[in-house]
């Protein structure tokens, strides 16, 4: 995905993190309202950055000033009680191709309440990130930090489930071809 990144609003109060890697857009936005455009995959991201210019080329959306993202989404989602199993939309192609090169900047708690695209990311949506530890991106350092905080309740009352877990690598734009 590609993302407007910008630092959290002063009003927010969230002292320690300098930006947000969200992979909601409700603080850094997504490069554009994409699923008009039918070109995610089961996941309602993007198997390529190819895909996502060829969506920004459609709509006459430029790129300049955004940042790229890899996510991995752990296998299960949590209900607010228990771990269980979902998988991709089946009806969409699902063809990702990782980067050869990424960093992991953490890890992010998202909704998914209706089961289709991501939703809300608690630490920065709901400011969590006060009351939660997190990185200077806000987010999680790791994915056991993730999946305690979802068991022991943590973010039970910030927004209605599921959540799902995503790593957010950082990724840097492959050259135009």
């Amino acid at each position: 995905m590609a993302k407007r990144v910008i630092a959290p609003p002063e009003k927010m109060g969230l002292r320690n993190v300098a930006d947000v890697f969200s992979v909601s857009g409700c603080i850094s936005d997504d490069f554009a309202d994409y699923v008009p455009y039918w070109k995610h995959n089961g996941y309602w991201l993007f198997d390529s950055p190819e895909i996502i210019r060829a969506v920004a080329n459609a709509a006459s959306i430029s790129l300049e000033g955004t940042q790229l993202f890899y996510y991995e989404v752990y296998p299960l989602q949590f209900d607010g009680e228990q771990w269980v199993a979902f998988a991709p939309e089946p009806s969409f192609q699902l063809n990702v191709q990782a980067p050869s090169a990424m960093q992991l900047e953490g890890f992010d708690v998202v909704t998914f309440w209706a089961g289709t695209s991501p939703e809300c990311s608690p630490l920065s949506c709901n400011l969590m990130a006060k009351e939660v530890e997190t990185n200077s991106h806000c987010l999680l350092v790791t994915l056991e930090q993730a999946k305690q905080g979802l068991e022991s309740g943590v973010f039970k009352d910030a927004e209605p489930g599921p959540y799902r877990i995503f790593s957010v690598n950082s990724v840097p734009w492959p050259r135009e071809q």
